[in-house]
């Protein structure tokens, strides 16, 4: 009752919120050429409960809307920043996440926190449009256009919610002084400002508010202004001579190591994301096939088992190296970014496979970045060691980046969950939720998933709809299903089914259809990309881990007479994993016995549980590891210097959760 109830206020507040969002797109209606290909659910139509719903409340409920607000205004209040400060930074990150949660749960009281935090920053504008944390003769310098984004992009998400134009004349404001002091009249080469060791990329970055702006508003100074910025990529600079060529060289699928700019991975692709709003904009097909060509090279690359990359924040030939032992690897706000890239290109090619990376990324390397509570998330989440909550980049208003950014992937997945398109719906997040969409005739009508995915892999979607009506409903096909069944209402489809595609079911729908899928869930060795006898195991999106609380260290006269063990292969790379009903660790989602063989042939089965609860205790001494050699040895399952200290950035002591946060 008490759900229900909850429901239908989110509901009935979610009609406020349609009127907005229908205002934006009519004001958007004329200042783009391009139409995604799948649009996300308006905000407030998708309710996702079982686990994925169950992080997506503590992250709204105990990170995001438990946030200390004067912490991250005080800052833009005193304009204190100097050299290295990004304080400018965590207000933005946290609100676009804060704007998100309330779309998606649109109550009274997440209101009052969107309220307090745009009209308390708004106090701190300049009479010259100026939002920042730099004094004066600090403005272009460091981190502070990095700032300005993110700034521009929270006041934006507020305007696109709530539709307050006087919201949208502050970030017109912002970034008319942006353009006094750094557009094509001022002399400044925007793409060499900022810390020297990123080359321009975070100031750069700007294009994407800048292009949103402009969508919104109509003004051609903001459309001159992005395309000023995208010019500056290939003018040579102080920085590189050069320039940093980001449209060319990604055309090129150039490794990313070996680009012009520097190869650091989130401020980069933020590039792109920017690139993405200018296709809309303009239409012009080289800056798709950019975007198209650099995410296709961050997959061949760059992107680790678990759905993310990088090392100590940067593109490092990941994929090939991720099997070593990793310092400083998998940063969040490298899969943050990752995710929303991912989301991006997503809409705009309506491609199933952008929907398969953004599952796994949900389901492993995001969802191991955030604590069990969703109060915190960590800085680094690499494929062995322990979890480590982030470390306190600024103490005064107890944030780091990551920290910051962590939320805006976790929620955007109801945007990403269910999206419509001109022939009807697309399917991508299976788990159990209620959808309330329309038709492409406008007609109102209900989805219902009802699943324990990926626990196994059936589903079923049930439709109630008051009026029989023919549109498409467009099933994710993961790519790693090689065998999937679809039934309508008991009976199964003839048409072939294809793994990595969508399964297009056109027809006349009537009330209380229903759609059943069922998976092909076999596990998989997947042999180190290095080619070195390295293992992992994948069981649908979910990758597995060997964890101490399961298996515990051994060492010495503690290790068995056989120690030495290997994956049992079936031949085919499958392998036959069976899940536990009752992990043995509460704090433990899934846990599997898997079949490992020893030297003397003799079958075994040891425990491993999936990689996002993999060290989810986050105490030290929890160790996990993802890659395993083929065989390996007991004694050294887990490389016992290779603890916490690894996902730090200096000789701090081990980070811990903040009390003012902590559950």
């Amino acid at each position: 009752m008490r759900k229900s109830l909850h429901y239908l206020l989110l509901l009935s507040v979610f009609s406020v919120a349609v009127l907005s969002v229908a205002a934006q797109n009519k004001n958007r209606a004329g200042q783009v050429m391009i139409t995604d290909k799948l649009i996300p659910a308006p905000f407030g139509s998708i309710k996702i409960d079982g686990y994925v719903g169950d992080k997506l409340n503590l992250c709204i409920d105990n990170r995001v809307m438990a946030q200390d607000i004067d912490r991250l205004i005080t800052p833009f209040q005193l304009r204190n920043d100097g050299s290295w400060g990004f304080r400018s930074e965590f207000w933005g990150k946290w609100f676009t996440s804060a704007m998100l949660g309330y779309g998606y749960s649109p109550t009274k009281d997440h209101r009052q926190v969107i309220d307090k935090a745009v009209n308390e920053l708004v106090k701190t504008q300049s009479t010259d449009g100026y939002i920042g944390t730099y004094p004066t003769e600090h403005h272009l310098k460091d981190w502070d256009i990095w700032g300005r984004k993110y700034v521009l992009l929270g006041l934006l998400a507020y305007y696109d919610q709530v539709g307050d134009e006087n919201i949208l004349k502050t970030a017109e404001r912002v970034a008319d002084h942006l353009i006094l002091e750094a557009g094509p009249e001022s002399g400044v080469n925007l793409a060499e400002t900022g810390w020297i060791g990123w080359k321009g990329l975070a100031s750069s970055s700007v294009l994407e508010p800048i292009a949103l702006l402009y969508q919104k508003t109509g003004n051609k100074k903001y459309l001159q202004f992005a395309q000023h910025i995208i010019k500056l990529w290939d003018k040579p600079n102080k920085l590189t001579p050069t320039g940093i060529r980001l449209v060319q060289e990604a055309r090129n699928q150039t490794p990313l190591w070996e680009m012009s700019g520097a190869p650091k991975a989130y401020e980069m692709m933020s590039c792109f994301e920017g690139l993405c709003e200018m296709y809309r904009i303009t239409g012009n097909k080289d800056y798709l096939d950019a975007t198209h060509s650099l995410i296709n090279t961050i997959i061949r690359d760059e992107i680790m088992l678990v759905g993310s990359g990088s090392l100590a924040e940067i593109w490092c030939n990941g994929k090939m190296r991720q099997s070593d032992p990793m310092y400083q690897g998998l940063e969040t706000c490298v899969t943050v970014t990752w995710m929303k890239f991912l989301h991006q290109m997503l809409r705009l090619t309506g491609d199933s496979k952008y929907a398969d990376q953004l599952e796994i990324s949900l389901y492993n390397a995001l969802m191991a970045s955030q604590t069990p509570q969703g109060e915190w998330w960590s800085y680094y989440t690499g494929l062995m060691g322990e979890r480590v909550p982030s470390h306190l980049q600024f103490a005064d208003v107890v944030m780091s980046c990551c920290v910051a950014n962590g939320p805006r992937a976790m929620l955007l997945t109801p945007s990403w969950a269910v999206m419509s398109s001109s022939e009807g719906i697309a399917l991508n997040l299976y788990a159990p939720l209620s959808a309330n969409l329309k038709t492409p005739r406008k007609q109102s009508f209900t989805l219902n998933m009802s699943t324990d995915y990926p626990i196994d892999g059936k589903i079923v979607a049930t439709i109630t709809i008051p009026k029989k009506e023919r549109f498409s409903i467009n099933l994710r096909i993961p790519e790693w299903s090689r065998e999937t069944k679809i039934k309508i209402n008991g009976k199964i489809i003839k048409e072939k089914v294809v793994s990595g595609s969508y399964a297009k079911l056109d027809r006349e729908w009537s009330d209380q259809d229903q759609i059943e899928l069922l998976f092909d869930m076999t596990s998989h060795i997947v042999a180190a990309p290095s080619g070195v006898p390295d293992a992992a195991i994948q069981r649908g999106p979910i990758v597995l881990a060997f964890d101490s609380r399961l298996v515990p260290f051994r060492h010495g006269v503690d290790t068995p007479p056989m120690y030495r063990y290997k994956f049992q292969n079936n031949g085919d790379n499958t392998i036959d994993v069976t899940l536990v009903n009752q992990p043995p660790v509460k704090e433990i989602w899934m846990t599997f016995q898997v079949p490992v063989v020893d030297e003397a042939g003799k079958r075994h089965e040891l425990p491993m549980c999936d990689y996002a609860s993999a060290g989810n205790s986050w105490q030290e001494g929890n160790l996990f590891r993802v890659w395993i050699p083929q065989p390996f040895d007991f004694r050294h399952l887990y490389i016992n210097n290779l603890g916490w200290s690894i996902n730090v950035t200096d000789n701090s002591p081990r980070p811990t959760i903040p009390e003012m946060y902590k559950k």
